[in-house]
């Protein structure tokens, strides 16, 4: 676990922005704890978001942590096909994203290894990445589970083939085709729409609520309904204007169709003449539909009417003003999308949630493998189910993180406050002043109910329970995890990274890399600074170091007038360094680390390099902590991941493809101010950070208030980063909270929460904070402080 959130705790820490006014309610509770709540599950649950091969990570659902056939819905966006580029977004605020485009390519070692993996032979290897989850989904659903994958055209029959291979044909539920985009322009039709893929782990036992959508009168589930009752107790046909727009008719009018009276079964009770306006009626084969005394309760309710030579049955459009949702959704156009893209490929919020509601009930786990910008977990989240979501990238965890900390929800009743969500949500019959159905139970007024003189049978619309208006609702606790990070080391214990499959591929892995540190000798260091080796070569006998190199030192000599021109530059070759390589396709460890520096210091070398694609946290904390923990000084290189994609890319940069990239810059300070209870209070000021442009290969220095989040920690436990405050500089992440907290909290917090500057905190128990930065591209920066090294104001 490497961060736990919570939105209610971030907002408490902002005590001195609160709005304190007097309402009628508890007077133990200030207004912020009246008014903004969140679900909670039963302990030990907390909603996970997670970091890694979602292959790596289900497999440890499965076997680790006992979540086999405890899922109840699986909703699974992969990639529609084979283009690298369009299938990724590489920076966390530009969502323009173009194929073919080196600028627009993801640099993440992950991301990469993730593409090599799945399309390698193209459809084949596309398939096989498939298959092997789709298995591991099928261990981790419940028997009434249900899974979705959302594919286009492109793919869906090749997927189905899959589905049926793994789930059984026998399981297949529908295939759902539902609106996504606008058409646009082209040779040929153009594609609007994408298909989901419904199968269940066992039809038998599936676990299905029935959705439904209002009937629009003219239009979708009213069509048929072309007759209208006005208010003076005429009927007549609709004209063609009134049809297409009911509202010309006069207020009180009620619109309705005709119905057969008769079927086509019936016993000797059901066949009878019958008497209208002095008019005898009987069905010559067929039958009614009740007996006599039916008939005559629907003639005494005005239910019965003469059509031609036959009587037929009125049906109202209001006997049931919602129709059951077919499989085929008209209504999810990504142009009637009502909230915020995050995401370059952003699947529309309602066609996951009614896949959730018709599957699943409050409490119930669900898992998107495919995170993208969170909208499962975000669905999830509000209709109070628990949810894990997985990402190989950190771009769209960094935004389903913003997203998820920064919502709101509707507060629904709960049907049993001691149960918590998981005893499921209130509804009741509302109406609105102009008498139509507004709440989640809706009378169905049929024949059968009117004939019989029974009160009408009553549907739940899952999707419409009781609001509590006074209540903000926020997303639950939840956390940031990443699975560990694979071995470099083949000669250990045999447990390698699996994707390597041998040490001669490891050990082209550095041959590689000495190569480009041969051709780029020069290391760009913060500040504009830098530091140049000669004669890098591998070390003649060596358990842990990859390479060893002359560090050049430079000499000027004065040579008098015009000192600022003429000057001689001699480069002489001085003390020795080490160098360690991260693993090809993972992130630097902890381990890989202390190994190297224990060795290095052995060998009397005077600097140890670290260069890597990435590095965990612990192996940075290591690095910057080295000369203290094991006697040695060292700095660690990011390596831009062009030297992997030399076969992706259309241009490779030979030069200033190793840079230093330093920690994020902060200041720590004790305020002269006091908390209530006397204690001492500190405050954090992010100053800024350096960045390296894996595409211009430079460093540059970003300003705290140009960054697109940074976390804060007041308690660092170096296990887990608590967030007890986030910013979000030069966004409007906190718009949705100060528009529905805008009585609660002063304008002047979310200013704050868009800031540079921490609110003020009192000591923790481990006496330490930690500041993480995020990136343009979603990389984590971590910075650790005692706050025994706090300045004094």
């Amino acid at each position: 676990m490497h961060e736990r959130l919570s939105t209610e705790a971030i907002l408490k820490s902002v005590q001195t922005h609160k709005q304190q006014l007097d309402l009628f309610a508890d007077a133990k509770l200030d207004l912020a704890e009246r008014v903004l709540r969140a679900y909670e599950h039963k302990s030990p649950w907390v909603n996970r978001l997670i970091l890694g091969d979602s292959l790596v990570v289900m497999n440890s659902l499965v076997k680790y942590e006992a979540l086999g056939s405890q899922v109840q819905c699986i909703y699974v966006d992969p990639p529609y096909g084979v283009k690298f580029g369009s299938n990724f977004q590489p920076f966390i605020r530009k969502r323009d994203v173009r194929h073919n485009d080196d600028v627009d390519l993801t640099r993440e070692p992950e991301m990469v290894q993730a593409y090599r993996d799945t399309w390698e032979l193209g459809l084949h290897s596309y398939l096989t990445y498939l298959r092997d989850r789709f298995l591991l989904c099928r261990e981790l659903l419940a028997p009434s589970g249900s899974i979705f994958v959302q594919i286009s055209d492109e793919n869906l029959h090749h997927v189905r083939e899959l589905l049926d291979e793994i789930f059984s044909a026998e399981n297949f539920c529908a295939v759902i085709p539902f609106v996504k985009t606008s058409g646009q322009t082209s040779e040929l039709p153009s594609s609007v729409g994408d298909y989901l893929l419904w199968y269940a782990k066992d039809k038998e036992r599936i676990k299905y609520r029935q959705l439904y959508v209002e009937k629009e009168a003219g239009g979708e589930g009213g069509i048929n309904y072309t007759q209208v009752e006005l208010p003076d107790g005429k009927r007549r046909a609709m004209t063609k204007e009134e049809r297409e727009k009911p509202q010309l008719l006069p207020n009180g009018s009620k619109i309705f169709s005709y119905s057969p009276l008769t079927s086509s079964s019936g016993g000797a009770n059901s066949r009878f003449p019958v008497k209208l306006a002095g008019k005898s009626f009987q069905p010559s084969k067929e039958f009614w539909k009740t007996n006599e005394a039916g008939i005559q309760k629907l003639i005494e309710a005005g239910r019965i009417a003469e059509v031609g030579a036959l009587i037929k049955y009125v049906r109202y459009f209001s006997d049931f003003p919602v129709m059951p949702l077919a499989n085929y959704w008209y209504d999810t156009s990504a142009g009637g999308y009502s909230g915020e893209k995050f995401y370059v490929v952003q699947t529309n919020t309602k066609v996951v949630e009614r896949c959730l509601l018709m599957t699943t009930d409050p409490g119930d786990l669900v898992l998107d493998p495919t995170c993208g910008s969170g909208t499962t977990a975000y669905v999830a989240e509000q209709w109070g189910r628990r949810w894990i979501t997985i990402d190989t990238s950190r771009v769209p965890l960094a935004l389903a993180r913003q997203r998820l900390l920064t919502a709101t929800f509707p507060y629904y009743e709960l049907r049993d406050e001691k149960s918590g969500v998981s005893g499921g949500f209130e509804y009741e019959r509302q109406r609105n002043k102009k008498g139509d159905e507004v709440g989640g139970i809706v009378p169905h007024i049929t024949l059968k109910s009117i004939a019989n003189d029974e009160p009408p049978e009553e549907e739940v619309l899952v999707d419409r329970p009781n609001e509590a208006k006074s209540i903000v609702r926020v997303s639950g606790t939840f956390v940031v995890e990443a699975t560990i990070p694979t071995p470099a080391d083949f000669e250990t214990d045999g447990a390698g990274d699996s994707r390597a499959s041998s040490p001669e591929e490891f050990q082209s892995h550095i041959e590689r890399m000495l190569e480009a540190l041969r051709r780029s000798p020069v290391l760009r260091l913060p500040n504009n600074q830098s530091v140049t080796f000669k004669n890098v070569r591998q070390p003649a006998k060596t358990l842990s170091l990859n390479a060893e190199a002359e560090i050049v030192t430079k000499t000027i000599e004065d040579l008098g007038e015009e000192a600022d021109k003429q000057k001689s530059l001699e480069m002489k070759a001085g003390p020795l360094a080490a160098f360690v390589f991260g693993p090809e396709n993972g992130a630097v460890s902890e381990q890989m680390v202390f190994q190297a520096a224990r060795e290095a210091y052995a060998k009397s070398y005077q600097h140890l390099y670290v260069i890597g694609f990435a590095a965990e946290d612990a192996a940075t904390k290591l690095i910057q902590n080295c000369e203290a923990v094991v006697g040695i000084p060292a700095t660690y290189v990011a390596a831009t991941m062009d030297l992997q994609m030399a076969d992706l890319l259309k241009t490779t940069r030979a030069s200033q493809i190793f840079s230093v990239t330093g920690a994020p810059e902060i200041k720590l300070r004790k305020i002269d101010k006091k908390s209530s209870e006397g204690e001492k209070l500190y405050q954090v000021q992010l100053l800024g950070m350096d960045v390296f442009d894996a595409v211009t290969m430079e460093n540059t220095h970003r300003r705290g208030d140009d960054v697109p989040a940074w976390l804060l920690d007041t308690d660092y436990n170096e296990m887990a980063f608590c967030v007890s405050q986030a910013f979000f500089p030069r966004t409007a992440a906190w718009d949705n909270l100060k528009r529905e907290l805008r009585g609660v909290y002063a304008d002047s917090v979310w200013e704050h929460l868009a800031g540079t500057t921490s609110e003020p905190f009192v000591a923790g128990e481990h006496k330490q904070i930690a500041v993480k930065v995020i990136d343009d591209r979603g990389n984590e920066l971590l910075v650790v402080k005692k706050l025994s090294e706090a300045d004094s104001v």
